[in-house]
Parts: structure tokens; sequence; C-alpha cells
């Protein structure tokens, strides 16, 4: 990881403006009747995961062309995510994913606490065949017709929820890309009735106090029909399953000009808002660092689970879940979980009674400027305050660079050849 020197000299050279910027912030949010000091608490204790795979170079249906000192396994994987929360204070935990992260627990277990990290939702991988098994996936796992497929992909996810037990974790999540290319292909009614059914006996096998999160996406692989296509079906398989089951939404899994931010809300009022994985997209399922393309509606989001956090026994599970093709991975992580976090506390800002008065006499244009004008504020300085109390980097890009971070494993770490599309 890095050297706490290294993060001290490069705050040094930075906590003056710092200091100067968080003043003249304060004075302005006085103004306002905001005390700059909650926010930045609020700040401080905002988290977001970190996906193992995400450390690693992402690639198209066409291409992926691996970087220097791609992580060569999970361990690899672990020192990343833990350099990340280290420069940012912001992302705690890490969501393993199967069998990518196959490892033994306990060695798991040390290599976190060593990295300074815990462990968020498991991801269960029924999407893609893996050497030495069985029966493929190629026209579907959990809803396949064969019903020893099917029992192939609920056993997979059962050793999931196991491997979760020995680490910590609480949570699986289910995201398949069973659906079909053909009209005819399939039966519609019988493909959602088997998936269910698999579904029902992974939820048998959850401990107690688990969850398991059904994740949504329109489409991709299967382009005609996908099982699982919209938040109306998680909501229906969340609400047949039972108490211990909620629905996942994934910021890039939806049909273009999806209204997420009323998602949100119908899904806390069901009791059924599991979680997020944050990313941004500007066709379909981008995959692009956080904020990137539609960062006023990332606000929106958390403007709606803001107005809505006191709501009992909800409890988000927030992960980033990105495909980095183009930058350094570290690097994109580190952005993204700073923009996550800048959303968190400019929806934090949100004058809730002047915006529920303006509701009340239905005075739309103000109700959008009082918005607006959160949005607008510039809350960098609370979130450079946030981390450096917390002993992480004021500008932690340029910290990880200076610390030539990706230098130093790449001496250790072979570099990978370029291979065919797909994710990592």
């Amino acid at each position: 990881m890095i050297e706490k020197t290294v993060i001290e000299a490069e705050n040094a050279a930075r906590e003056a403006d710092l200091q100067a910027d968080y003043q003249a912030l304060g004075a302005r949010l006085a103004r306002r009747s905001v005390d700059i000091e909650a926010l930045t608490a609020r700040a401080m204790s905002f988290g977001v995961a970190i996906p193992s795979w995400g450390t690693g170079t992402g690639g198209t249906r066409f291409a992926r062309f691996p970087g220097e000192g791609e992580p060569r396994g999970i361990m690899d994987r672990l020192d990343d995510c833990g350099t990340i929360h280290q420069l940012t204070a912001a992302t705690p935990r890490v969501s393993l994913h199967i069998p990518w992260d196959r490892e033994d627990p306990s060695l798991l277990r040390e290599k976190a606490e060593e990295v300074g990290l815990g462990f968020d939702a498991m991801n269960s991988n029924t999407f893609q065949d893996q050497p030495g098994q069985a029966r493929s996936y190629k026209f579907g796992s959990l809803s396949h017709t064969d019903p020893e497929t099917r029992r192939q992909a609920v056993e997979h996810n059962l050793e999931c929820i196991e491997i979760g037990r020995a680490i910590g974790s609480r949570a699986l999540t289910v995201w398949i890309g069973d659906g079909s290319n053909f009209p005819g292909q399939t039966s519609l009614s019988r493909q959602f009735d088997r998936y269910l059914d698999s579904m029902k006996a992974i939820y048998a096998g959850l401990p107690e106090d688990w969850r398991i999160f059904s994740e949504h996406k329109i489409y991709e692989p299967a382009f005609y029909s996908t099982v699982v296509q919209d938040w109306g079906t998680s909501l229906m398989t969340a609400q047949e399953l039972g108490p211990q089951a909620q629905c996942l939404v994934d910021l890039g899994h939806h049909a273009p000009n999806v209204n997420i931010e009323m998602i949100v809300a119908r899904l806390v009022r069901a009791g059924k808002l599991g979680g997020f994985h944050f990313n941004d997209s500007k066709y379909g399922d981008d995959d692009l660092d956080s904020g990137t393309i539609e960062p006023f509606r990332l606000f929106l989001v958390f403007n709606e689970l803001v107005e809505l956090e006191d709501r009992p026994g909800l409890d988000l599970a927030h992960m980033i879940d990105q495909s980095h093709n183009v930058t350094d991975p570290i690097e994109s992580l580190i952005v993204s979980a700073g923009e996550i976090q800048r959303a968190f506390v400019q929806a934090s800002l949100v004058d809730r009674a002047a915006l529920e008065g303006l509701r009340a006499e239905n005075d739309a244009l103000m109700a959008a400027a009082t918005l607006r004008a959160a949005f607008r504020t510039d809350v960098e300085p609370i979130l450079q305050m946030a981390r450096l109390r917390a002993g992480a980097a004021i500008d932690p890009v340029a910290t990880f660079r200076a610390s030539r971070y990706r230098h130093r494993v790449a001496a250790k770490r072979p570099r990978t050849r370029s291979d065919g599309g797909g994710i990592v």
C-alpha cells in the first residue's frame, strides 16, 4: 500500500488552501443556516463498497486492453481496494465475485484485515461457463429448461453464501443473463416460473441475518427478452420470495429516459430497496465512472434517499460497479467514490422544510430551484476535509500518482496479454 509519509507530504502542500476554502464555504453555508461541521460529519460517515473485479481493466464485446500492474488474483485485488480506501476513507468494504475470487476464507479474512477492509455482498456468476463446469449456461442458468443445469446454478449460489458466511458477508446479489435472443425461443411465462423456483431454493439456504438482492437488467446478453428485465419483475421476485429478499438497482440497467429516482421512491415504499450499483451511462449499460454523464441524476437519486433515510428498516448496500476500459481502474474507482459521496453531501444540503412548503403551495419553479441550489453548491472542501480528518488524501488521485503505486506493483505483477472481449 502507500506509505503514510507520502500522504502526509501531499496533504501538507494542500492543507493551507483547504483550510481557507473550508472557512469560506462554512461562512457561505452559515448564511443559509447550514452547519458545515454537520455536513463534514455526514461525509465521514458515508461509505460505498468497491467491487473486487473493478480493479482490473474491463473490456468491450470486441476487445480488452490490459494495463500495467493488473491484479493477478484476489489478493492483489484486495491490495488495490485497500489502497483506494487508504486514499479516500470512503470505501471500507469490498464485494467479492465467485468464482473469480475463490480462495480460502481464512486467508481472505486475514488479507482484508491487513488492508483495513470488510466484506460487502457476495456476487454469484452464472452468466458465463467456468473451466470444468459440467453443464453450460449458454441457454440460461437459473431459468434453464434442464433441471440439472438449474440445480448446478442453485448450488453455485449456495456456495457463494457459504463463502460469504465464512468471511463476514451478510448478503447475496443475484444477477443472471438469462433470456432469449429470438421470438419463440422460450416460453416467457414458464422461463420466469423456473427462475422463481430456483431463487426459492437459494432463498431457503439464506442464514437468518442475510438478505438476497434481485438485480434487474433490461438487455444484454439477452436482447429480445430478459428474465429479470426491470424493477417491476425484480419487485415481484422479492415479494414472492419473502422478507429477506430485496431489489438492487444498477444505474445503468434501465431503458433510456427511465426516472430512476421514482423507482427508488417506489421500492422504498414497498420496503424492498436493498441497495445500488453505481455507475453512469450514455447509451446503455456503459459502466462509466459515476457522475461522468449525468451527475444531476445521481444527485436526484440521493435526494430521494436522504428524504427517506429515516424510514424504519431501510438498510442500503452501496457498491460501485464499473468497467474501466481506457483509464487506470484504481483512479476511476477513487474518482467515483468521491462523486458518489459528493452527491450524498449535496442531497444533505437540500432545505427540506422550505421544499415541503413549496410543494404544499404547488410552487414548481421554486421547488426545482431549491434542489438546484443544493446541487450547485461546491462541496469539494467538505469532501477534502473529511478525507484529511480521516487520515486520507486531500487529493487522492494526485497522491496516488505521486506514490508511484502502479509502477511499484507493475514490477511484481507480470503484464497480462490482450485477450478477447468481455469483462474482467
